[in-house]
């Protein structure tokens, strides 16, 4: 299942409401103006209104389309993160002779970490009282966290290689998995900084906005609410079409319909506590496990 929560259709409304408001509103006075005597004698054919509206359809497939691309591929990234969370702590526990636990756990603690705290700075959010309490634990400071911590996973790969603990090759295979990981986070850093062309909104925006403006001139005048309940219609749906698009181009933008990155966040958790004999111990808070470990 890709989306598991219910959107409410109140949070939809409360999105679409604005321009819907705008837009009926243009639509109904064009509607009105239509019946001057100075406009009634302009009559527009309905193959234009017609041509007009398959434009400014295909541009919103067009926007649809790529929102959803950028929703689907941020979705797939965490799928991604989610399976290289669990190599790494497999490779880790392979790789890492039982007599050092403390090494296994330190890898461990550091990656749950990891995953709160990329979800938590791509939504631009403050982090998570069990990441500052880690961060401020280790002395970890600096401007990208979850690119500090994955250094440190590099660090400790290299001393358990230097120590002899682990070999070249092993070596190798951990550096490949934080390197998809590494790939993971900029893959999910660019999704964030890249901006639709406002430029492209602004001509969808005109596009419907002119197709209200004609649409009564290409309609029967005698019936005055048909008119008028076509045009608003047609236009809402446009609105309500490129809104949907906006909401879904941003991923990460902790609306009801971006990526579950703490229910994904969670599910790691889970499983890396599990793979190394951490799930029943008894907890406090989110502060005292990662004190802990």
């Amino acid at each position: 299942m890709l989306l598991n929560r219910k959107i409410s259709i109140w949070y939809f409304i409360n999105e679409v409401k604005k321009p819907v408001f705008f837009v009926c509103l243009f639509g109904l006075f064009i509607s009105i103006m239509d019946l001057l005597p100075i406009l009634q004698k302009i009559s527009i054919p309905p193959s234009i209104p017609a041509l007009l509206g398959t434009a400014v359809s295909l541009l919103l497939a067009f926007r649809t389309a790529q929102s959803y691309e950028h929703w689907w591929e941020a979705r797939t990234i965490w799928g991604a993160i989610v399976n290289d969370s669990r190599t790494l702590l497999r490779q880790i526990i392979q790789f890492v002779p039982e007599n050092n636990n403390n090494m296994i756990r330190e890898f461990a603690d550091r990656q749950i970490i990891w995953v709160y705290a990329l979800g938590e700075s791509l939504r631009k959010q403050s982090y998570s009282p069990s990441v500052q309490a880690y961060l401020y634990i280790n002395g970890i400071r600096g401007q990208n966290i979850p690119n500090i911590l994955l250094d440190k996973h590099s660090e400790m790969v290299k001393q358990l290689a230097k120590d002899g603990i682990v070999t070249n090759f092993n070596q190798f295979q951990l550096n490949e998995t934080i390197a998809r990981l590494c790939d993971s986070m900029g893959k999910c850093e660019r999704i964030k900084n890249t901006v639709f062309p406002r430029s492209y909104s602004l001509l969808v925006h005109t596009l419907i906005y002119v197709f209200a403006a004609i649409l009564p001139f290409g309609m029967d005048d005698s019936q005055l609410i048909v008119e008028i309940v076509i045009t608003m219609l047609l236009s809402i749906v446009f609105v309500a079409i490129e809104k949907t698009a906006i909401i879904m181009q941003d991923p990460f933008e902790n609306t009801p319909v971006d990526t579950p990155m703490t229910a994904l966040a969670q599910t790691i958790e889970s499983n890396i506590r599990e793979m190394t004999g951490m799930e029943n111990v008894p907890v406090k808070n989110k502060q005292q496990l990662y004190y802990q470990m």
